[in-house]
């Protein structure tokens, strides 16, 4: 492998290009399991129809695993809204669509969304009573099998020269209530700066979808703790003004 064909890199992974191929190199903080898993949840969602590229291998490289992809060519569809502002909401159109298409598709043996916010509400640092709030509220969202990407974010799709898109980033797939997923991407959204951006994305998503507003919103305290768990330091204070604001019932 070429290190000079390096396409992204940070601490834990490396992603590298080589020929038609990519290759996504994990270094030892992540163990074998969650590597296959995530593997088997990109090859799981690739026997549905959506555009994703398909794994070719699962490889040891320089004695860390790696999984090996189609390498797309193309650009994202983040680059695309920030070189050309004028098309922002042709490009949100495009997004909220896609979103669409994905929460359309059903995948019955990806693990369920719920029992994952469940684990990870429990790993948060918050206090007893505000994580029982949310394992309540969360316990009576209506239980749902809908493909959730978990990480939907316009830096997740990739546009080839032809107009194309493609989906990519299935590390964090479940099968769970939609609106968790789009209450996700509206924090992304807003952890990115772009807070006018993610009001316009939720609007237009509950208008396509006919989704009210209010249920979305009802997911994004449970989603901000679920955040929580990861968080860079510069998001902690943003996600606990997220969790607070909420009246409990």
């Amino acid at each position: 492998m070429n290190k000079q064909n390096l396409i992204f890199s940070r601490s834990d992974k490396q992603i590298y290009r080589d020929g038609d191929k990519l290759i996504k190199v994990f270094d030892e903080s992540y163990s074998k399991a969650n590597i296959l898993n995530e593997a088997l949840n990109h090859a799981r969602v690739e026997e549905t129809s959506l555009n994703v590229p398909k794994i070719r291998s699962i490889e040891v490289v320089d004695g860390k695993w790696a999984i090996v992809l189609d390498y797309i060519d193309g650009e994202t569809l983040q680059s695309l809204m920030d070189k050309h502002p004028e098309s922002s909401h042709e490009y949100l159109n495009l997004f909220v669509d896609l979103q669409m298409q994905v929460l359309s598709q059903r995948v019955p043996m990806l693990n369920k969304l719920k029992d994952k916010m469940q684990s990870k509400i429990s790993a948060t640092p918050l206090d007893a009573t505000t994580r029982y709030e949310l394992h309540t509220r969360l316990d009576s969202m209506p239980k749902h099998a809908n493909l959730c990407h978990g990480d939907f974010n316009p830096t997740n799709i990739i546009i080839t020269k032809d107009g194309n898109p493609y989906i990519i980033d299935w590390s964090h797939a479940t099968q769970g209530n939609a609106s968790a997923d789009v209450a996700r991407s509206y924090l992304l959204f807003y952890l990115a700066g772009k807070e006018a951006l993610g009001d316009s994305y939720l609007k237009m998503y509950c208008k396509k979808s006919d989704t009210a507003l209010q249920y979305v919103q009802r997911w994004i305290p449970i989603v901000a703790a679920s955040r929580l768990v990861k968080a860079k330091p510069e998001e902690v204070e943003f996600l606990h003004r997220w969790i607070n604001v909420v009246d409990y019932e």
